[in-house]
């Protein structure tokens, strides 16, 4: 298994739903996120932050996967992403070193 990295940030399209709707899709996304846990996935999400704790750095998921296919294949069911509101990439990660536990 590998991991695979999911980065994301708002695009215009989101930028201009209003909050709540946009609220309403990232309710969306984090249920999808549970979903692919209760499936047995391993997966963590989240969103960035600056210094000040604002957030508006973007998002960033983590998922195992057998191969960069495979992965991109579940990032492609995310709703943030089929409802096109987000500009995203998903690269494989190499660990090379660090004692995070894996």
């Amino acid at each position: 298994m590998s991991f695979f990295i999911k980065t994301e940030q708002f695009n215009r399209k989101s930028n201009n739903l209003p909050k709540n709707v946009r609220q309403s899709f990232i309710d969306l996304h984090i249920q999808w996120v549970e979903n692919l846990i209760d499936s047995g996935l391993k997966v963590s999400s989240g969103y960035l932050i600056n210094q000040q704790k604002r957030p508006g750095g973007g998002g960033f998921l983590i998922l195992q996967a057998n191969n960069f296919d495979d992965a991109k294949e579940v990032i492609q069911q995310d709703p943030l992403i089929v409802a096109d509101l987000v500009s995203w990439q998903l690269e494989e990660w190499i660990p090379v070193a660090g004692n995070l536990i894996l």
